[in-house]
């Protein structure tokens, strides 16, 4: 949904109460969460095409799940040095910015991470289309693959919040999405 479709929904904030706390919430990767998520963890999300038109994504080595490159936001940056620094750590990349795509923060759209067994965290991003601008692709101690994917045929399993924001990606939209 675009800024102003959500901004001028006619929703009442105990409707949204109400909702929220009946909803069976999945993780990024489809499993139930049996439990409410500790904490409230930011980052960012790079979405990025070689000239080829292909995807960069990395097999994630905490979930075993394909992803954008992206991560954590760290106290003393801004998203969008969080953008430019986890797709480096990731992928040996380095990335100028190009557009906002969207931000996403709504829980039931697989928003919650699991980090081990014990650590459970909805995530806030902001997913920015990036173009690589130096730096060779390299694998980081976060992933076990890196590389670039013809759209067709991307790999899986792909983390579900991920497949939204690739798709909001491709639309090019003039505004980004909230959701």
């Amino acid at each position: 949904m675009h800024l102003e479709a959500t901004l001028n929904a006619p929703v009442a904030y105990d409707q949204l109460v109400m909702a929220s706390a009946d909803l069976m919430l999945r993780d990024w990767t489809g499993d139930i969460v049996t439990r409410r998520p500790e904490r409230i963890q930011y980052g960012a999300s790079a979405f990025i095409l070689n000239p080829q038109g292909h995807l960069l994504l990395q097999l994630r080595r905490d979930n075993k799940h394909w992803a954008l490159p992206g991560g954590r936001q760290d106290i003393g940056e801004s998203i969008a040095q969080t953008c430019l620094r986890e797709v480096w750590e990731e992928t040996g990349l380095h990335v100028r910015i190009k557009r906002l795509i969207g931000v996403y923060t709504d829980p039931t759209q697989f928003m919650i991470a699991r980090y081990g067994e014990d650590e459970i965290v909805q995530m806030g991003n902001l997913c920015f289309e990036c173009e690589v601008i130096g730096g060779q692709l390299t694998c980081s101690s976060e992933s076990l693959e890196v590389g670039f994917f013809p759209l067709d045929a991307l790999p899986q399993p792909l983390l579900l919040t991920h497949k939204i924001r690739i798709q909001d990606a491709l639309t090019q939209a003039d505004q980004p999405y909230i959701r």
